[in-house]
């Protein structure tokens, strides 16, 4: 199965019943585009927009951007949403309301099989599964390591908080945040989203400050749903060019450190061992 890191800093949701969403997806400049078939589209609208996403695919990734597509829980939608979605322009599903490992497992199985079906290589469809409950938050880590098809993993902020009764972007959800962040760090995946709600579009300063808050705590992007959301999330989840400068800096003078047979250094006053170098190694990777 092909392994697969994302960079998606930036993830649009768009109604895959909207036309005029859809036309338009691929000029926003987002990492991701999130066609959706969930809580965004009516149940009775739920077959129209299935029927819509093989053509939706490949007009809002033409840019260049991943396309997803979020599924609904329910297993009798599920099954027939993976059937509707899984193709070539589909690089992977986002996974609603996740609980457990054996749910994930549930619908890697499933997706195989679309895939074999399809000729597709076995993997070609990557899952983003989202912790939207308390179950799923005390099954964090083993919803990340459930299948090689788990690529990124994020908190629903704000199903999450009325789940549990929290005020919505207050210090719970950061909490919650920082434990789905330790346990895709465990897995080796991506922590995807934001220690806040991103429903509200109004007040962009304030989105941003969510944004900083939660790269602070090591989330490496997050969904959206405006357009105008989206610069946001490419500026702060990008290294900046001073944090560039430094880490490459730091790689060339500690590795000329180890050519002298020194384990140990200093760059710019700053201690630098091992830990220190491997970071500034996988910032200039991003």
């Amino acid at each position: 199965m092909t392994s697969y890191r994302p960079r998606w800093r930036s993830l649009l949701y768009v109604p895959v019943v909207s036309e005029r969403f859809v036309a338009k997806a691929h000029e926003r400049g987002a990492d991701a585009i999130i066609l959706e078939l969930e809580d965004g589209v009516a149940p009775s609208e739920k077959e129209r927009a299935r029927g819509l996403v093989g053509e939706a695919a490949p007009r809002v990734g033409q840019a260049g951007a991943d396309v997803l597509v979020r599924v609904n829980r329910p297993w009798r939608l599920a099954v027939r949403d993976l059937e509707a979605s899984i193709g070539p322009h589909v690089r992977g599903l986002v996974l609603p309301k996740i609980d457990s490992a054996e749910h994930v497992l549930a619908l890697a199985e499933i997706a195989s099989s679309v895939e074999a079906e399809r000729g597709l290589e076995e993997g070609h469809t990557v899952f983003f599964p989202r912790i939207e409950g308390p179950k799923g938050l005390l099954n964090a880590a083993e919803i990340c390591a459930a299948h090689p098809r788990v690529v990124a993993v994020g908190l629903g902020s704000s199903d999450y908080t009325i789940a549990t009764g929290m005020v919505a972007g207050g210090r719970g959800n950061e909490i919650a945040s920082f434990l789905v962040v330790n346990a895709a760090g465990a897995a080796g995946i991506v922590p995807i989203g934001l220690t806040g709600a991103i429903v509200g579009f109004g007040d962009l300063d304030a989105f941003r400050r969510s944004a900083e808050e939660s790269r602070a705590i090591g989330l490496r992007g997050a969904p959206c749903m405006h357009p105008s959301q989206v610069p946001i999330l490419n500026e702060v989840f990008s290294p900046t060019a001073e944090e560039l400068r430094r880490a490459a800096r730091v790689v060339e003078e500690y590795e000329r450190a180890l050519a002298a047979g020194e384990g140990a250094i200093t760059v710019d006053g700053e201690f630098v061992d091992v830990p220190f170098y491997e970071q500034a190694k996988r910032l200039l990777l991003e």
